[in-house]
């Protein structure tokens, strides 16, 4: 499949801002069972809600610039017991609802145990609409019985993963940039580890698109199952739709230096902020961003493969 830049975006960029507003959600439900948070953490949960509103809105409209009519968007929303899109778009328009509650509570209400309590149920709400919404995009490309590669059963948790992961790594970042002190910087072995377990799913997930083959031959494309059938001519005499969106090779050719290139930035690079903070080379603040920009580019890159690397059914007839 031809890789769309505007898709590559808004799945990144969506993921990570549904994973920072995830954390977010979770560690507000996990504070108000302690009573109401401390006063310090209000402008670093106003700032991580802004932040995570910000990335999640600019990626869904990078989607929209892959549509050939984009104003007719709105009328995806009508099909939501049927298609996994529609389901997204609902959930992509209530979950900011929590998340500006949430802001309105903090602003507006005084801390004590009501606050906290409600500050809880809203926090919850809205990692659990988060995570929702970065299913419902993974079973977009996940329920596309032409795409072999798509089905794979590691796709939805794959891409929950990598929201969480980006997430965190933002969320660190803020927490390094807005509460100073050094107790940020103990999130670097947690993105290490989740950069290695994105990075372990991501391995098998190639070497299962790999060693399956397609569930069809050329033969049964054109009618002749169970023979061999081979293209002696192209069917036209240049590109077209289905030779540019359906059959894109680059990657193909190039899969092994983008994997590397994707371990690189998963790994890597949290492992070297790991050391340069340990060894007092960098400064809480630059290790997070270090490791924070891996993740995030190691993201692009895997977005990038998955696309680049699947294969339509459609292309058995060329």
């Amino acid at each position: 499949m031809h890789p769309a830049l505007s898709v590559i975006f808004f799945t990144t960029l969506s993921g990570a801002g549904y994973g920072l507003l995830a954390w977010l959600g979770l560690s507000m439900a996990l504070f108000s069972l302690r009573g109401p948070p401390p006063g310090s953490l209000q402008d670093l949960q106003l700032a991580g809600l802004a932040l995570g509103l910000a990335l999640s809105t600019i990626g869904l409209l990078c989607s929209l610039a892959h549509l050939g009519q984009p104003q007719r968007a709105w009328r995806a929303m009508s099909q939501w017991r049927t298609s996994w899109l529609s389901r997204e778009g609902l959930l992509a328009l209530l979950t900011p609802q929590p998340a500006l509650a949430i802001a309105a509570v903090l602003l507006w209400t005084r801390p004590d145990p009501a606050q906290a309590a409600l500050l809880g149920g809203l926090g919850a709400l809205l990692a659990l609409l988060a995570l929702a919404t970065v299913a419902c995009t993974a079973m977009i490309y996940a329920s596309l019985k032409p795409i072999p590669a798509w089905r794979h059963p590691l796709v939805v948790p794959v891409y929950l993963l990598f929201a969480l992961s980006t997430g965190l790594g933002l969320l660190a970042v803020l927490m390094a940039w807005l509460l100073g002190g050094e107790a940020p910087a103990t999130l670097l072995p947690v993105l290490a580890l989740l950069g290695a377990l994105s990075l372990a799913l991501k391995w098998w997930y190639w070497r299962g698109i790999r060693d399956a083959p397609l569930p069809a031959t050329t033969g049964d494309a054109i009618g002749l199952p169970g023979r061999t059938a081979t293209v002696f001519e192209r069917p036209h005499t240049e590109a077209n739709y289905i030779t540019r969106e359906m059959a894109f090779t680059l990657a193909r050719r190039h899969a092994r230096t983008l994997r590397i290139l994707a371990a690189v930035a998963l790994l890597g690079l949290p492992l070297l902020a790991l050391g340069l903070s340990a060894t007092g080379v960098a400064p809480p603040l630059a290790a997070l961003g270090l490791a924070a920009a891996g993740g995030l580019l190691g993201a692009f890159v895997e977005r990038w493969l998955f696309f680049a690397e699947a294969r339509h059914m459609v292309t058995l007839y060329y």
